[in-house]
C-alpha cells in the first residue's frame, strides 16, 4: 500500500481553512469541493488509458483516451458525497456507485448498511472517496468490499489521515495483491481517545451538512 500526501501551497491552504472551527457549512462544503479535484489530479496520475486515433486541424495524430472499462467513483455514504463532485470534475466519463457504512462508535468497527454497486467489478480501477482515515475499519472494510467483487486496481481519496488508521490498512490488507493507493492532503499526529483525527477538522459529515437527528 502507498499513501501519497500530496504537497502543494494550495493544498495546504484549503486544508488550513477547512480546520477552523469557524468555517461553516456552505464555505466547508465549497472547499472540500476545491481541494477534493487538486487531489484528484494526483489520484488519477495511474488511471487506465488506450490510444486513439484523431485527425487535429492541422494532421492526424496519436492521443490518449480513458480506457474501457470506465473507472468506478465510489464515495462512503454519508460525507463522501461531499467529495463526489470534486472528483467528477476530472473524471466527467466515469461511473458512480455509492457504499453506506457507518462507523459504530462503541467498538469502531465498520458496518455496511447499504450499497449500490455493479455486481461484477472484474477489471475496474476504482477510487473510492472517505474524507477522514481515522481509524481505518470504514476504509478497510469499504475496500476489501469492492475487491471481493473483482476491482483490481483501488486508489482511496481522503482529506486527512491518521497514522494509526494507515497502519491498520497495512495489516488488514496485507493479503490483497492488488494495488492500493491512498491520496490525502495531510496525516496528522495521532487520533484521540474517541478515535477522531488530532488536531484533525472535527465530524467531517457534520460539517458538511450539519448534525443529524437521531
Amino acid at each position: 500500500m502507498r499513501t501519497i500526501v500530496v504537497d502543494h501551497p494550495l493544498v495546504a491552504h484549503k486544508l488550513t481553512v477547512l480546520r477552523d472551527q469557524d468555517t461553516d457549512s456552505p464555505t466547508f462544503r465549497s472547499l472540500t469541493d476545491e481541494l477534493v479535484t487538486l487531489l484528484a489530479y494526483e489520484a488519477t496520475r495511474d488511471v487506465r488509458v488506450e490510444a486513439s486515433e484523431i485527425v487535429t486541424p492541422v494532421a492526424p495524430t496519436t492521443g490518449i483516451r480513458l480506457a474501457t472499462p470506465r473507472p468506478l467513483v465510489v464515495p462512503i455514504l454519508r460525507a463522501g458525497l461531499g467529495m463526489l463532485d470534486g472528483m467528477m470534475r476530472l473524471l466527467p466519463t466515469a461511473e458512480v456507485g455509492f457504499l453506506g457504512m457507518v462507523r459504530n462508535e462503541e467498538t469502531l468497527e465498520a458496518v455496511t448498511y447499504a450499497e449500490r454497486l455493479p455486481e461484477d467489478l472484474t477489471g475496474r480501477q476504482c477510487y473510492v472517496l472517505d474524507p477522514m482515515l481515522a481509524t481505518g475499519g470504514t476504509l478497510a472494510a469499504a475496500i476489501r468490499f469492492l475487491v471481493d467483487r473483482g476491482a483490481d486496481h483501488i486508489t482511496a481519496v481522503c482529506l486527512l489521515v491518521a497514522p494509526e488508521g494507515c497502519e491498520r490498512l497495512e495489516k488488514e490488507l496485507a493479503d490483497l495483491d492488488i494495488p492500493v493507493t491512498i491520496v490525502t492532503a495531510a496525516q496528522d499526529e495521532k487520533l484521540n481517545e474517541k478515535g477522531y483525527i488530532v488536531p484533525g477538522l472535527g465530524d467531517a459529515g457534520d460539517r458538511l451538512y450539519g448534525i443529524a437527528a437521531g
